[in-house]
């Protein structure tokens, strides 16, 4: 059996762990990232490879990176929450762990997880995975493997457009699905629901300490669980809009699965409840023929590990 590395690099932690042919994660190790010292952020990947090789056979190694990543999986082109920029990261892997090394994007990590061992491990052919969380991510898998792209940027599925002229984006548009349907926008729902009908958000409202504006996420989960309507309503409005972006993907693509996976989802029927119906509703006549199973994520936080650590083993 071999057996490789899959690191998981986010703006806040390093997670990396020794994953096997089935997809288990023998060993595992976690560190702080320093996200604005491009240098010790390299470090740190080395050392977690390092630490996790000593007395095994590893045969490659596999970095899934929250950024941008060339076409030749080696380059982080650019990276939102660390300062990456043009980075060899490859290069600087390789030379430092004597290991052949892939650099990929975190979602299509974690969405090769999905397909290869989790939620969608049944799908031969297809499936399309987005991540709801902080902001919205995605990957596609067609004909059994990843779609990258000619410049390796593709399926950037949070910031296609749900709203023209809507809210503007970090990306720089305007409108973009991320600012519908990640946990930043079910918390401006809730805000904005809780300020205009505080009546309707008793138990959010309790939460926050009567303070609006201290709304949270979790306390968003937390008091939709306990049936507040305005934290209910707020699942209610993202899950419409990812569910109008699923049955988009239907019409484009044709897919065998739907993946939702990401911190959100953790809120189970609370967002996967209006998303299906959503999901429905946008089909329209497509509905009467047959169409992707939309499922939960299963992998939870190791898919970018597995995923990782499994592509580099088919590098």
């Amino acid at each position: 059996m071999t057996l490789t590395i899959g690191v998981d690099v986010g703006g806040t932690k390093v997670a990396a762990g020794v994953v096997d042919e089935t997809g288990a994660v023998l060993a595992q190790t976690r560190r702080d990232t320093p996200a604005e010292d491009v240098a010790k952020t390299r470090d740190v990947i080395i050392e977690a490879v390092q630490e996790l090789a000593e007395g095994r056979e590893i045969e490659a190694v596999g970095i899934g990176a929250a950024g941008w990543i060339d076409a030749t999986r080696s380059n982080v082109i650019f990276a939102p929450n660390i300062a990456w920029r043009d980075e060899p990261l490859r290069e600087y892997v390789t030379a430092a762990t004597g290991f052949p090394v892939i650099v990929e994007n975190d979602a299509n990590a974690a969405a090769w997880a999905e397909f290869r061992f989790g939620a969608a491990r049944h799908a031969e052919d297809s499936m399309v995975l987005f991540t709801i969380g902080t902001g919205v991510g995605g990957a596609i898998v067609l004909g059994g493997e990843l779609v990258r792209g000619i410049h390796g940027i593709a399926a950037e599925l949070g910031h296609t457009c749900s709203v023209p002229g809507g809210h503007l984006c970090g990306c720089g548009r305007l409108g973009c699905l991320e600012q519908y349907a990640s946990g930043n926008a079910l918390v401006r729902f809730a805000r904005a629901g809780a300020r205009q009908e505080p009546g309707n958000a008793v138990a959010l409202l309790e939460l926050a300490e009567g303070d609006a504006e201290a709304i949270t996420g979790p306390m968003v989960t937390a008091a939709a669980m306990d049936g507040d309507p305005v934290s209910r309503q707020a699942f209610a409005q993202i899950g419409h809009w990812l569910g109008i972006a699923l049955a988009d993907m239907v019409q484009i693509l044709d897919p065998q699965m739907l993946v939702v996976g990401g911190g959100v989802v953790e809120a189970g029927d609370l967002l996967l409840g209006p998303t299906g119906r959503s999901y429905m509703d946008s089909l329209a006549q497509r509905g009467r023929v047959p169409v992707a199973e939309l499922v939960a994520a299963e992998m939870g936080n190791a898919a970018g590990v597995v995923g990782a650590g499994d592509l580099a083993r088919r590098r």
